[in-house]
């Protein structure tokens, strides 16, 4: 039950408003819908606000659950209004930002405790507002910090420094028991085919046989110039050894066909069927019709565990274990019944050739590459019992510590495993070894964060041991060391214990620049070279794709040249060039694949837009050419590799909870038309077009 703490239209005694470069209006307006409310207006100003609180003491709002406010954009354009709430100190406190469209009144609501999508199992929530029993809703899905309820001093809305006056109509503000706002922003948002249910997009579908003739579409055939049978250009000779490899021809470098013809990778990331699951146990309340866990139906259902997912990418997150349903591969047996997989392997592979790809790339279905229809690549899974170094940044869990002699047998058993009949196959095209590890972090000192981490690590860490050693024999004495560095060291044990203070580099001690940058070397060394090897020793023929760089450092990218036929960067940006150091990497003269990129928008289901994302779907096709053509321009560029084929669940993918729109096919397995068709044309011009 709602408990009425003011009316800004007009507020009673009890409340006081203040008023910080911003005006209130004399007169009250009504709305269409007959309610009064008030226009306040914020000026140019680098934090105009609105702060409303009691005209005494502090309210308390033990027992309530969420704020909610009348509140109408009076302006024909969106505007951002940030919430803070503020309890009796400074330790208490609630804050929010919400993104305020312009159009009809609404009602804002904002849960009185901390919450954001990660507590209901996804990353990103679902769009606001959401029409609720005849009224707008507008839930702020997330909101930082923690509030003594029983002792609230104020609540302020400001604008963050508006350029031109911007206004707004408030009305009734309320505090009610429960969340049932907050619940109801997440309650039946997933059809039975897994799709969003409160938006409609060209490629969403109603029923089976809207499902079965948009999937069984056939693609139009690609018309490419003279290739190989690999993909590989007739008119660009290079070197023939029966195997893919690189070459620099022309000041260009290429990767070259078994049958000796330069080759531009054009790859999709994750291509197969198994990896849009989401977990339903403790949020069944999300989801419409899930078919039943028995029969045909059974094969989708499943239970997994991520509770213990490694840090960073989970952390925070709820529903994050138990029962799981596979809304893709359900619509996929929708289409083909019970032949489902094999149907999907041809009609993928069929997809790919037409909308102008030439390579399988990681993560995706074996099965598709040893169909010999297109290249193909293979990665090392890098997990085992060895240690790690913690950076900060540990996305994907800390740094693997290549120094402990684990780590050079779980190499040995993981390319063990991923040359298993493929080694000699020639339509492979190489190996990647790790995604995006911890080599760095960010922020100003974060090239230096491995260093660090390392003398920070347990005593036993073989990798600090390793760079103990180092410093031992150029330093001879802990006090020349000391001396250089500018720390107190009385003796070598002093650096032997957990959590040293290793200092940050600084201009008054260069040292410490040279020898942590001596450090990330020979770290690189000891792990390219282990992995390098592991990977020459089982298979000879193959090239080394590198280890695809997130976060990185000179150092560690010089190492990887040093040992890896191709340097791979996931790039997540406008432009290659704006995501890595092109001149640096023509200056190592070594070829690099730009191993992930991708374009998002939020209009097609899931709510997340991507790292890098654009306002609508049809600048997704721009953004892919204007990439691809600046790849194809770089000499030392050999390919681009889309992330990914389908696109995640709207509820969030097992390991993570990632829910994003950036792929070339939605959950029911239909191709984004416009998007797929800019993707074909560029992908086609680019393969007749790039200069020998």
């Amino acid at each position: 039950m709602a408990a009425e703490v003011a009316d800004l239209a007009a507020p009673a005694a009890a409340v006081r408003i203040d008023l910080q470069h911003a005006t209130s209006a004399p007169a009250i307006e009504t709305a269409q819908d007959g309610v009064t409310q008030r226009r306040y207006t914020f000026q140019p100003a680098p934090n105009p606000q609105i702060a409303v609180m009691p005209a005494q003491g502090n309210w308390n709002w033990q027992g309530q659950g969420e704020l909610h406010l009348r509140v109408q954009n009076a302006m024909p354009w969106a505007v951002t209004l940030v919430v803070d709430i503020d309890g009796a100190d400074a330790k208490s406190h609630l804050h929010a930002v919400v993104g305020l469209p312009a159009g009809p009144a609404q009602t804002l609501v904002v849960p009185l405790h901390a919450t954001s999508p990660l507590a209901f199992g996804m990353q990103v929530g679902p769009p606001m507002p959401i029409e609720e029993q005849g009224r707008r809703v507008l839930v702020a899905t997330t909101v930082e910090g923690v509030l003594d309820l029983a002792a609230v001093r104020a609540v302020r809305l400001s604008m963050p420094s508006p350029q031109a006056p911007q206004s707004i109509l408030l009305g009734r503000f309320d505090v009610v028991a429960g969340e049932a706002a907050l619940r109801g922003a997440y309650t039946g948002i997933v059809d039975r085919y897994g799709q969003y249910t409160r938006e409609d997009w060209p490629e969403k579908i109603a029923d089976d046989p809207a499902l079965r003739a948009a999937v069984k579409r056939a693609p139009s055939a690609a018309s490419i110039g003279d290739e190989d049978r690999y993909g590989g250009r007739l008119d660009v000779h290079l070197q023939k050894t029966g195997w893919f490899h690189t070459q620099k021809s022309g000041g260009r470098w290429w990767l070259v066909t078994p049958d000796g013809h330069g080759f531009f990778s054009l790859g999709v990331n994750t291509v197969k069927a198994d990896d849009t699951r989401t977990y339903v146990q403790d949020r069944e309340f999300m989801f419409r019709d899930v078919p039943p866990d028995s029969g045909a139906w059974a094969a989708f259902h499943g239970t997994g565990d991520n509770r213990n997912a490694q840090q960073g990418a989970g952390a925070g997150r709820c529903c994050n274990h138990g029962r799981w349903f596979d809304f893709y591969a359900a619509n996929l047996y929708r289409v083909d019944g019970t032949g489902w997989l094999a149907a999907w392997r041809t009609r993928t592979l069929a997809r790919l050739q037409a909308w102008g790809f030439n390579t399988i790339a990681n993560w995706s279905d074996p099965v598709l590459g040893a169909m010999h229809k297109l290249p193909y690549t293979r990665e090392l899974d890098i997990r085992g019992d060895f240690g790690n170094v913690a950076t900060g940044y540990d996305w994907w869990g800390r740094m693997p510590d290549p120094f402990d002699p684990r780590f050079a047998r779980a190499m040995d058993t993981a390319a063990a495993k991923a040359a298993q009949g493929v080694r000699d196959d020639p339509w492979l095209l190489g190996y990647f070894a790790g995604n995006e590890l911890s080599w760095s972090a960010y922020g100003p000192n974060g090239r230096w964060a491995l260093a660090v981490g390392t003398l920070r690590g347990e005593a036993h860490s073989a990798a600090k041991q390793a760079f103990i050693a180092e410093l031992k024999k150029k330093y001879g004495t802990p006090d020349k060391l000391a001396s250089a560095w500018g720390i107190a060291l009385p003796s070598w044990d002093a650096l032997d214990v957990t959590d040293f203070p290793a200092p940050e580099p600084n201009e008054a001690h260069p040292a410490i620049t040279d020898d942590y940058s001596a450090w990330l070397s020979r770290y690189a060394e000891q792990f390219f070279r282990t992995v390098a090897d592991a990977i020459h020793r089982h298979d000879p023929h193959h090239l080394y794709l590198g280890s695809r760089f997130a976060v990185s450092t000179p150092e560690a990218i010089a190492v990887c040249a040093k040992y890896c036929g191709v340097v791979s960067f996931n790039i997540y940006a406008d432009l290659p060039q704006h995501g890595f150091d092109a001149a640096a990497m023509r200056k190592l003269d070594k070829p690099a694949i730009i191993s992930e990129f991708h374009f998002g928008s939020d209009d097609r289901g899931p709510f997340g837009k991507g790292v890098v994302s654009v306002e609508h779907e049809a600048q997704r096709g721009e953004a892919y050419a204007r990439f691809l053509q600046a790849a194809a321009a770089d000499p030392d560029i050999v390919g681009t590799h889309w992330f990914e084929y389908v696109d995640e669940p709207v509820t969030g993918r097992l390991l993570d909870g990632e829910n994003g729109h950036f792929s070339l096919v939605g959950i029911t397995d239909i191709p984004f038309a416009g998007f797929v068709e800019s993707v074909r044309k560029t992908n086609l011009e680019l393969r007749r077009a790039t200069s020998p």
